[in-house]
């Protein structure tokens, strides 16, 4: 198994693609850095609060979406293929 990533940073005031459901090709673990009140959505599911020290993981083809909060939000993001 190789594992590549690195940090990202979503904008409060962008209006991008990143906001809208979508998938990826590739499974990712991500651990959340910092933001406030950002939400994330599963296909189906109800959204939950992102936090501080907050990891999960999403698989490769599943529909998720993020919610903005209240400022920045910055994750930590190892791509698994």
């Amino acid at each position: 198994m190789d594992s590549h990533g690195g940090f990202r940073t979503f904008d409060v005031l962008s209006e991008s693609s990143e906001y809208v459901w979508h998938r990826d090709k590739e499974t990712r673990e991500i651990e959340v850095i910092s933001g406030e009140g950002w939400r994330f959505q599963v296909e189906e599911c109800l959204p939950w609060l992102l936090t501080k020290g907050m990891k999960f993981t999403i698989e490769a083809g599943v529909y998720h979406r993020l919610l903005k909060g209240v400022d920045n939000l910055e994750i930590k993001i190892t791509e698994i293929t």
